[in-house]
């Protein structure tokens, strides 16, 4: 099983999904999206890709029908999803890992910093994708493909410039 990861893709009205996306996801089965997506349109286009599940970020105002946390199922693995802005801890991963503190999950994707992270903490492994489309400083922008044989899965980013050339 193959599957997309983003988060604070900020699209405003007007604006469309970079054409890196429909080319990194082309071969995925479901996207995991951890919130500032801004606009319902976003949503939509990558559901023409595969279903999408989404939580709320904290520039997501205009998507309050959105969790602001879920867990859910890919293939045998449970995945926790949040944008990383709520709970306690002094940055974002340890926000994002608490959230989940008391959940069973192998996986925690999270967003909000707009820095790509993957570690490990206490057995679960902590992902940010970055941002398709905000940078932030970081040098690259970046999403997210998960891959999952079996009771096991690997994570990776996938770093792109501007237009989408590696």
């Amino acid at each position: 099983m193959k599957i997309g990861i983003l988060s604070d893709t900020h699209i405003r009205q007007g604006k469309s999904l970079p054409p890196f996306i429909w080319d990194a996801f082309a071969d995925i089965e479901m996207i995991l999206h951890a919130g500032d997506i801004l606009i319902e349109s976003v949503l939509e286009e990558l559901s023409l890709l595969a279903p999408v599940v989404a939580v709320k970020g904290n520039g997501d105002w205009l998507l309050s029908d959105l969790p602001d946390k879920i867990i859910t199922s890919a293939g045998k693995i449970n995945v926790g999803i949040t944008h990383g802005y709520l709970g306690r801890g002094k940055n974002t991963p340890e926000r994002a890992y608490n959230t989940f503190r008391e959940d069973q999950v192998d996986l925690i994707i999270f967003g909000h910093s707009h820095v790509p992270f993957k570690s490990v903490h206490n057995g679960i492994t902590l992902f940010n994708p970055g941002s398709p489309t905000d940078k932030r400083g970081q040098p690259y922008y970046s999403l997210g493909i998960l891959t999952i044989e079996d009771e096991s899965f690997d994570i990776q980013h996938l770093f792109y410039k501007t237009g989408g050339n590696l």
